[in-house]
């Protein structure tokens, strides 16, 4: 299979409305995607397999993201102070990515302008997140939600990038990478 695509994962909170949920976030991302202005593109597993829609069977969904967890080369995680710790379709997609797929997680935290002690945001983790935190199952690293680190993120941590850090749980920028995009 082509590992290609950057699976985008969020919690919903229960809502359709992108206003109450943290796909507003992945809207963005889709937008930096498609902008010509700026440098920015990764392809989107979400796009390469039929849609679901709310009339499908839980049966199908599950499919359908497992489809698009296989052709995916990195995680995405849209971490907020609104994810809810035991929601169940996110925790099923971080265990499916960290323990069958074996993807690497880009855990991006909105709100911050740095992400220094990746640690110090636990009580934002899921459920399944955490448990694989704490026992080493993830490659993990913990960004903000903003465009460059994204951007680096999703291009160097990948499962078809042989030269990708393989470093830990824990893993989170230098000062001098945010000094370089001009962040601090």
């Amino acid at each position: 299979m082509n590992r290609t695509g950057t699976y985008v994962a969020f919690d919903g909170q229960g809502s359709t409305d992108p206003t109450e949920s943290d796909i507003h976030y992945f809207n963005l991302l889709k937008a930096w995607n498609k902008s010509g202005s700026i440098d920015f593109r990764f392809t989107n597993s979400h796009e390469k397999t039929y849609q679901v829609r709310d009339s499908s069977s839980k049966a199908t969904l599950f499919n359908r993201l497992e489809t698009r967890l296989s052709a995916s080369k990195n995680f995405l995680l849209i971490i907020s102070d609104k994810t809810n710790y035991d929601r169940g379709i996110l925790n099923w997609e971080i265990e499916k990515a960290v323990d069958y797929y074996e993807l690497p997680i880009i855990i991006a935290y909105p709100g911050y302008s740095k992400i220094g002690a990746p640690s110090e945001l636990n009580s934002m983790w899921t459920k399944s997140l955490a448990e694989r935190i704490k026992n080493a199952r993830a490659h993990c690293i913990h960004i903000p939600f903003k465009k460059e680190p994204i951007f680096d993120a999703i291009n160097q941590f990948s499962v078809v990038n042989s030269k990708y850090p393989k470093g830990g749980a824990l893993g989170c920028y230098s000062e001098e990478a945010y000094k370089s995009w001009g962040i601090v």
